[in-house]
C-alpha cells in the first residue's frame, strides 16, 4: 500500500498462534515483513513462534475493528524472524501435543476432578505447556498442577475457557453444512435467549436450536432485528376480536405476508385468514367500544387458480424419468421362452418323422426287388 510522502507506515503487526488465536505486536525493528511470514514474539518468559497475518496499515483498521488503543508502544515486542533452529524446536513441541492431551486426560480422571481438557498449546520455544479446560464448577487444581508438572518437566499454566470459546478453538462444521461462525468470522460471543427463537417463530426443539458447543446457536441473533421491526405492525398474539357473532382468537401470524389468522371460539377449526391492517382497523373498532358484524368482511380473497396453473411445467422439460428404462415384465420373458421352444420341439417331431417315412420307403422297395428276383427265377 502506497503511503503519503509525509506519513510513516505503521509499525505494528498481528501474528496468529494454534487454533486462531491472534495478538497484536509491534515491531521497533522495522523489519520488512510479508503475510505468512515465522517469526519469534515477545512472552511471560522466552519467546513464542506465530505466522504473521497482518501488516502495515491493516493492521490499524483491524485494532479499531477490535477497540484497541493504537498506542504501539503499549504492545509487546517482536524479536526477529525466526530461525531454522526455532522453527525445528517449535515444531518438535507442537509434535507432543497429542500424547501430553491424552495423558493429562488420564491424570485428571485419575485425580477425581470434574473437567475437561479441551486442548494443549506449547509455547514457540517449549519452555511452557498452557492446558485450556472447561468445568461447569470451580475446580481445585492445585494438585493436577504439581503432577503435571512432575509427568512433563515445564512450566504449566491453567485457562478455563467457555464452552463457545471451545468450540471456536476446536472448529467443526454446523448444521448448516459450512465451517462454524465463532472459528472463523465471529469474535463477540453475545448472549443467546429462546425468546430469539419464540420471535422468528421457530419451535423449541433444543435438538435442532442449539450448536455444537451445547449452547444455543449464535446465528439466531443474526436476523432478529428484521423480525422485531416487522413485528412492530402486528399486534400480540394473545389479542382478542369482538365480533357480533362472537370473539375469535389469533391461531397462527405470517410475518412475511403480513397474515393472521383467526377463529371463533366456538369454531376453532374454520380459521379466518385477515391482513395485518384489517386486524388493526377491528381492533380500533373495538376500542371505541363497538363491535365488527363478522371476520368473513374482512377476510381476504383467495384467488381460484386453476389445474393448469397448479400442475403446469415449470422446469420447461420432460419427466425426469424420461432417460430410465422401463423394467420389463418377467411374464413377458416366460412366455418368449415358451414360445421359442414349442417350435423346437415342432421340429424335432417333424424330423422324427419325415426320417421315418423315408426308412419306409427304403424298405418297400427292398421288397419289391426280392419279388421281381423271385419271379424271375421260376420263368426261367
Amino acid at each position: 500500500m502506497s503511503l503519503p510522502g509525509n506519513m510513516e507506515p505503521f509499525s505494528a503487526v498481528e501474528v496468529r498462534f494454534k487454533n486462531g488465536r491472534k495478538h497484536f505486536y509491534q515491531n521497533p525493528e522495522k523489519l520488512t515483513l510479508s503475510i505468512g511470514d515465522v517469526v519469534a514474539t515477545e512472552a511471560t518468559a522466552g519467546h513464542d513462534i506465530g505466522l504473521v497475518t497482518l501488516t502495515g496499515e491493516l493492521v490499524r483498521v483491524q485494532m479499531k475493528k477490535k477497540k484497541q488503543p493504537l498506542q504501539i508502544e503499549a504492545l509487546p515486542k517482536m524479536y526477529r524472524k525466526a530461525s531454522q533452529r526455532d522453527i525445528d524446536i517449535w515444531q518438535k513441541s507442537r509434535d507432543k501435543e497429542d500424547d501430553i492431551q491424552k495423558r493429562s486426560r488420564e491424570i485428571a480422571i485419575r485425580l477425581g476432578l470434574r473437567m475437561k481438557i479441551s486442548d494443549i498449546e506449547y509455547q514457540g520455544d517449549g519452555s511452557k505447556i498452557v492446558f485450556y479446560y472447561t468445568a461447569e464448577e470451580r475446580v481445585d487444581f492445585r494438585e493436577l498442577i504439581k503432577e503435571f508438572a512432575r509427568t512433563f518437566s515445564s512450566r504449566i499454566e491453567m485457562k478455563q475457557v467457555g464452552f463457545r470459546q471451545e468450540a471456536s478453538r476446536l472448529g467443526g462444521i454446523g448444521s448448516c453444512g459450512r465451517e462454524l461462525c465463532c472459528s472463523t468470522w465471529l469474535t463477540d460471543f453475545r448472549s443467546v435467549n429462546t425468546s430469539a427463537a419464540r420471535y422468528q417463530q421457530l419451535s423449541l426443539n433444543p435438538q435442532k436450536l442449539a450448536g455444537q458447543c451445547g449452547k444455543l446457536k449464535c446465528c439466531l441473533n443474526y436476523e432478529l432485528d428484521t423480525y422485531l421491526d416487522a413485528l412492530e405492525e402486528f399486534p400480540k398474539n394473545d389479542v382478542k376480536l369482538r365480533t357480533e357473532k362472537g370473539t375469535a382468537q389469533c391461531q397462527k401470524t405470517d410475518i412475511f405476508k403480513g397474515l393472521m389468522w383467526f377463529a371463533y371460539e366456538k369454531e376453532g377449526m374454520n380459521w379466518h385468514e385477515i391482513s395485518v391492517t384489517k386486524v388493526n382497523e377491528i381492533l380500533a373498532i373495538n376500542k371505541k367500544g363497538n363491535k365488527v358484524a363478522s371476520l368473513e368482511e374482512y377476510v381476504n380473497e383467495i384467488p381460484k387458480i386453476s389445474n393448469s396453473e397448479l400442475f403446469s411445467n415449470v422446469v420447461g422439460q420432460d419427466s425426469l424419468t424420461r432417460f430410465d428404462q422401463p423394467k420389463r415384465s418377467k411374464n413377458k420373458n416366460r412366455n418368449k421362452k415358451r414360445r421359442s421352444k414349442a417350435p423346437s420341439k415342432a421340429n424335432a417331431n417333424a424330423t422324427a418323422n419325415t426320417g421315418g417315412g423315408a426308412n419306409n420307403n427304403k424298405n418297400r422297395n427292398r421288397n419289391k426287388n426280392r419279388n421281381k428276383n423271385k419271379n424271375s427265377q421260376k420263368d426261367a
